[in-house]
């Protein structure tokens, strides 16, 4: 049995795997990712008890329960890298004998749900609704540095790629689908479709302000794609690599997020709390029903 190096396995003095220091039994089965570390609180804030909290850069962490129901809320930091960091170790605290330092004879499968912030790419989905990423497209890369054999899905990957005409100099995009389980116990009456990940905020979404994107028309062109029933419904930063890592780890991961603009019709959402928290509560009462 491989024992797994202190340089690929790094742990803290106590024993906490490195960036999210947690500790295998202060982690529960069921998980809600979070961009933004002050989002933490205004989720656990539901909870009926909270038996941790943890902080270790942007990553908060509080587990507790709702009811009978034991979640961990964690927020993770924007962008793919951060997705791999967070994934890796989350697996690794249950899949992983730390202080052995080998891969547990036993798998065990999380249920990770990311709640995030996105915009919308189609004209009929409206600011403050809500909706569930069914695939990740991943204009980031992540994936082709791990070995992945069967889980992208080449044939919407190859046809979106013809359509936009995808630029050599840009990463090979690349389709995973989110878990059906917790599509079905949290997607009813959200907008569903394929969610579009990217590297960053402004230039890879298509924004300028002194410097101008290298494909100007490469949001028309994402949001007029069609493949059979598919269509790209919103715009974010981390949703293809939680499927990616997910599928390739074993865990069932799926993203639902608040529309707050819609790049079609340049709108913006006039009260962003509120649509966050109406998220909240929903994906709450669905997670544990």
């Amino acid at each position: 049995m491989k024992t797994l190096k202190p340089s690929e396995l790094i742990l803290n003095a106590d024993g906490s795997i490195y960036h999210v220091k947690l500790l295998p039994e202060q982690l529960a089965h069921k998980v809600i990712l979070v961009g933004d570390p002050q989002r933490v609180p205004v989720i656990s804030k539901y909870f009926d008890k909270i038996e941790f909290r943890g902080e270790n850069r942007e990553i908060v962490t509080h587990t507790g329960y709702l009811g009978r129901h034991r979640l961990t809320v964690m927020s993770t930091g924007m962008g793919p890298d951060n997705i791999d960091i967070v994934m890796n170790e989350l697996d690794a605290l249950v899949n992983i004998d730390l202080k052995n330092r080998v891969v547990r004879p036993e798998h065990k499968s999380l249920e990770i749900v990311r709640l995030g912030t996105s915009g919308s790419l189609q004209a009929d989905i409206p600011v403050d609704s809500f909706a569930m990423g069914t695939h990740g497209l991943g204009m980031d890369g992540l994936l082709h540095f791990y070995r992945h054999g069967a889980i992208d899905e080449t044939e919407i990957c190859k046809a979106f790629t013809e359509h936009t005409s995808w630029p050599p100099t840009f990463a090979k995009p690349y389709v995973v689908k989110g878990s059906e389980s917790l599509a079905r116990k949290v997607g009813e009456g959200l907008y569903h479709g394929i969610t579009i990940t990217a590297q960053g905020f402004y230039g890879p979404q298509g924004r300028a302000l002194r410097l101008a994107p290298a494909y100007p028309g490469l949001n028309a062109k994402i949001s007029s794609f069609r493949y059979g029933q598919h269509r790209i419904i919103n715009f974010e930063m981390e949703t293809s690599a939680l499927y990616a890592l997910g599928k390739l780890m074993g865990h069932e991961t799926l993203t639902v997020c608040t529309i707050l603009a819609n790049r079609i019709n340049d709108t913006y959402s006039k009260d962003p709390k509120k649509t966050i928290t109406g998220l909240i509560e929903l994906l709450l009462e669905r997670l544990i029903s």
